[in-house]
Order: structure tokens, then sequence, then C-alpha cells
């Protein structure tokens, strides 16, 4: 047999090229891909950003004259940033 890299003449039993270190077969295993990085900050704007609407809202909420509908928007912030940090923190595991 000879080595695919350098031409040397081998014997067919080799694991690698005595002369350049080449292997003489495929990995039987690959190396798993990193998990793609970069992509933290936006569920972090995301959750800041419902958090400061929903304080807003519950402070608006004190001085309406109908203070319902904005506890109520309020708290569908805080659930929303709460599920955001949720799955957040279960993708992880």
């Amino acid at each position: 047999m000879q080595c695919r890299q350098c031409g040397t003449e081998i014997a067919d039993k080799a694991i690698v090229c005595y002369r350049c270190g080449t292997a003489t077969s495929d990995p039987v295993r690959r190396a798993a891909a990193p998990p793609p990085r970069g992509r933290g900050l936006v569920p972090l704007a995301l959750i800041a950003a419902l958090v400061l609407i929903a304080l807003y809202l519950g402070q608006a909420s004190r001085t309406a004259a109908n203070p319902d509908w904005l506890q109520l928007a309020a708290g569908l912030c805080a659930g929303g940033a709460l599920v955001v940090l949720l799955t957040r923190v279960l993708r992880r595991q």
C-alpha cells in the first residue's frame, strides 16, 4: 500500500505512515461541532425590555382613571419576561 500523503510504500496493516505520520484510514468518529454562540444578548434584551415595560405600566396604573387594563398589561409583560427567562434556563441544561 502507498501513503496517501507522501506516497511512501508502507505495510498493508499499517495504521499510520512511518515517514509522515498520516493515518491510513479515515477516523471512525468525528468531533462534535460546538454549539453556536453569540445569540445570548437577544433574550436578555427582551427580558430587560419586558421588565421595564411591566414596571412602567405598573406605575402608570396608580394614577390612571381605569387601572385594570394597565395592571393586566403589566402582568402579561412580567409573565412574558418570566417565560423567556425560563426557556433560556431550560435550554442550557
